[in-house]
């Protein structure tokens, strides 16, 4: 398992961005897949978007445009861009790691979209 840790979270206004970070407790290079996903109140946890180490990129279709994902292997981080953000991205963002059949998830962080 590895450790990890988000930040970057915060309160936004409609159409504005943030930008989420993972920071891992050990080399990501051998990780197959990082990735964010999000919980609303009242809601299940969804899929926001993933990367794989190989640089494949998926991203759930209410986010695609709008949402960029990438990894830096040297730094250990992982990376969620935010732009137009919309109430409805409102939601505790959650970063995973995904190896060998293993999931390792941090402890969230929390993105409000209000005016």
């Amino acid at each position: 398992q590895v450790q990890l840790v988000e930040s970057g979270g915060g309160l936004v206004q409609p159409g504005g961005s943030l930008r989420l970070s993972c920071a891992a407790s050990r080399s990501i290079f051998n990780i197959y897949a990082m990735g964010w996903y999000r919980q609303a109140p009242g809601k299940q946890r969804e899929l926001v978007a993933t990367i794989t180490n190989g640089g494949g990129r998926n991203y759930a279709d209410s986010v695609k445009g709008r949402f960029t994902i990438s990894r830096d292997n040297a730094k250990s981080t992982v990376y969620l861009q935010m732009n137009s953000l919309k109430p409805e991205d409102t939601a505790v963002y959650f970063c995973n790691a995904y190896s060998f059949g293993i999931d390792s998830w941090g402890q969230g962080t929390q993105v409000t979209v209000s005016s």
